[in-house]
């Protein structure tokens, strides 16, 4: 067995992650698949990966997977594609795609590292062929890395320009027979207005796909939100600033807002 196999739940406390529940914690959901933004990965920097900010988010998957959660990822590549950003202005639109997806790329491999690190074993899946740095998305053999324990992040979104990685969220989600895509943000939840310009907004715990059409609401992208729709798969909005905010979203109905057929 290579050292990189070791089992995680061996390197990983789980009384980390009980702490940060309670000890009268119940998991809601036992597979499911977390969406980052790569934003959510330079910290306060202008962008690139702030390293503390990285260990934080790898504690935070940590904790989960020492209870035993079957957890898939996609991470997307804004924080490294806005370092060139300026130079992309004009550029072909299928081409500035390309280059995002090679940004998630490089953040997955980041990723799978500092879990490495951490002693939670990861496995990168890539959309696209970049067979000498990680190897090519087969679904069966995802699913199985799931079923072993594994961490699996995919990376390079769908593989196709003009979708984006909450498109891939919504996509691998559905195709690995997840519970709940778990959408990272820095907002707590789905507001019935911006929270940000108007202070009298209220944070919906429960709310129907339909109602949040109705009204008007962000929640993921139009694909991804039709795609998660059809599938009956729902999507919980939470804010992955807070200590122990990924745990208590898989435990708890009062963090963030779960939207729901």
């Amino acid at each position: 067995m290579n050292s990189n196999d070791s089992p995680a739940a061996s390197a990983v406390a789980p009384a980390l992650a009980r702490a940060t529940a309670g000890p009268t914690a119940q998991l809601r959901y036992r597979r499911v698949l977390l969406k980052l933004s790569g934003e959510s990965l330079m910290g306060h920097d202008a962008y690139g990966i702030n390293a503390e900010t990285l260990q934080r988010m790898v504690g935070e998957i940590a904790s989960v997977v020492a209870w035993g959660v079957e957890l898939a990822i996609v991470i997307g590549g804004g924080n490294i594609f806005r370092g060139v950003a300026g130079g992309a202005a004009g550029m072909d639109r299928a081409t500035a795609d390309y280059m995002g997806m090679l940004a998630t790329v490089m953040n997955s491999l980041a990723l799978q590292d500092a879990l490495r690190q951490h002693g939670v074993v990861a496995r990168v899946q890539s959309a696209l062929k970049i067979e000498q740095v990680v190897e090519s998305y087969i679904r069966p053999k995802a699913l199985r890395y799931l079923e072993e324990g594994k961490v699996v992040i995919f990376a390079a979104g769908t593989g196709n320009p003009f979708f984006t990685t909450d498109t891939a969220a919504a996509l691998r989600g559905a195709e690995m027979g997840v519970e709940v895509v778990l959408k990272a943000t820095k907002v707590d939840g789905v507001y019935s207005a911006d929270p940000m310009l108007d202070p009298s907004a209220q944070r919906f715990t429960r709310i129907s796909f339909d109602e949040a059409i109705a009204r008007h609401l962000k929640v993921m992208d139009a694909t991804a939100f039709a795609l998660c729709r059809d599938r009956k798969l729902p999507i919980k909005v939470f804010s992955i600033l807070g200590e122990g905010a990924l745990l208590r979203a898989l435990c708890s109905d009062d963090e963030g807002t779960l939207v729901h057929v």
